[in-house]
């Protein structure tokens, strides 16, 4: 089976995790102490598509069977302090981020979209 669907589906859920994060950054922008949070997926994929991944031999272990088990990771971005306060929230950094998150949510939202077009074709001839 093709695993584009899968792996669209998989960057759909990191863009929108992603976009929560950028949100709750920007929300965050005045909290004493805040720490950026961060998604990562793009680099994972990466890294398994090359190789670099556990690989998954049994169900009930870690790793990655496919790269459609790649799922999104959030981490914290701890070691920049932007303001005295500790909080290292930069609005124009994450105003920057969710540009660039919605540019690809719409890229992979038109790349779904021509996957279908395709099998909608096949389908109906």
């Amino acid at each position: 089976m093709d695993q584009t669907f899968g792996l669209i589906k998989n960057a759909l859920n990191a863009a929108e995790l992603r976009q929560e994060m950028i949100s709750s950054n920007i929300a965050n922008v005045n909290t004493d102490g805040y720490k950026v949070n961060k998604v990562e997926f793009e680099s994972l994929l990466d890294s398994a598509s090359n190789g670099f991944a556990l690989t998954k031999t049994d169900d009930q272990h870690f790793g990655i069977a496919d790269l459609t088990d790649v799922q999104p990771i959030i981490s914290k971005r701890t070691n920049t302090s932007i303001k005295d306060n500790g909080n290292n929230v930069d609005i124009e950094v994450e105003m920057m981020d969710q540009s660039e998150n919605s540019l690809y949510y719409n890229a992979l939202v038109a790349q779904l979209n021509t996957k279908y077009s395709m099998l909608n074709s096949v389908i109906t001839k």
